[in-house]
């Protein structure tokens, strides 16, 4: 049985579709305040569900009994109730996770985290990183992931493909590996899957290096527009940084200053270990604006 927290995220419910379309039998953490239609969904998949929370220790006990597996995708940052936030979800909620995994004698634990940068450091960083360390004694895959194409070239953080806009971090020549999170969820079945994965960290990024520039005219290309750029000075999001006083507006405006100074990823040694087809930016800027063809 594969236990999966974060099951009702954008991440954790298409790794949830991936694991039961294989054959795994897969138990989801929800809540009792989730979304009724994404559990709705998860049961029509196959899932069994399972009710507990991050901040609560005990339900995690039970939820995580006759686990094989624990994959965790939860984080606070796309989506949160009351009381969520980095401090009670992304650090104590997952180390509630880690205890209850070693306190069932579950072995096998996949982690999402990404890259980290010691010259960029900010309270979401810094709780992955207290998480993977309480992982090391465990059989774990951690999966350090770069920016979701999904997430930072739509228009929740100002990229509005539908209006040709969109904002540019810093100078927008840094080059970055744009991963879909589609590929990142076919990791995290790999990782079960593939013995190369136990006791490993694995990068993971998109087919390509790209700079935000380059994106645009990706999309420049596929709509047929050309795009109003917003630039926002790199000075800028570093006094964004320091001046925050909320750990996530800190960590956001940190992430933003990732993309504008590049993160690149070689994924050529990896996908000989993880034969896996990655999506390119064209091939979802040609999804996302309905162009004929895009799969």
């Amino acid at each position: 049985m594969i236990f999966v927290a974060g099951a009702t995220g954008l991440l954790g419910g298409e790794v949830c579709r991936r694991l039961i379309a294989r054959g795994h039998p897969v138990r989801a953490l929800v809540r009792e305040t989730s979304d009724s239609a994404k559990k709705q969904a998860l049961k029509e998949r196959g899932a069994t569900l399972v009710t507990g929370d991050l901040k609560d220790r005990g339900s995690l006990l039970a939820a995580c009994h006759g686990a094989t597996v624990v994959i965790s995708t939860a984080s606070s940052t796309l989506s949160h109730q009351a009381g969520d936030s980095i401090e009670t979800v992304d650090l104590q909620g997952q180390l509630n996770l880690v205890e209850a995994a070693k306190a069932n004698g579950v072995d096998r634990f996949v982690f999402v985290s990404f890259r980290h940068n010691p010259l960029n450091r900010f309270p979401l960083s810094d709780a992955k990183q207290a998480v993977e360390r309480a992982l090391r004694d465990l059989n774990y895959t951690i999966l350090e992931a770069g920016y979701f194409m999904e997430v930072w070239l739509s228009p929740m953080l100002g990229f509005d493909y539908a209006n040709a806009k969109a904002r540019i971090y810093g100078s927008g020549e840094s080059k970055g590996s744009w991963v879909s999170f589609h590929d990142v969820a076919e990791f995290c079945v790999a990782a079960v899957e593939n013995p190369a994965a136990q006791r490993a960290v694995i990068e993971v990024g998109g087919p390509e290096l790209l700079s935000p520039l380059e994106v645009v005219r990706i999309f420049e290309q596929e709509s047929g527009r050309q795009f109003e750029l917003d630039h926002v000075p790199e000075a800028a999001l570093e006094a964004q940084v320091h001046g925050a006083t909320n750990p996530m507006d800190k960590s956001f405006a940190a992430l933003m200053l990732g993309v504008a100074r590049g993160d690149a990823i070689d994924m050529r040694p990896v996908l000989e270990e993880f034969p896996i087809r990655l999506t390119s930016v064209r091939d979802y800027a040609r999804k996302v604006l309905g162009v004929r063809g895009a799969g």
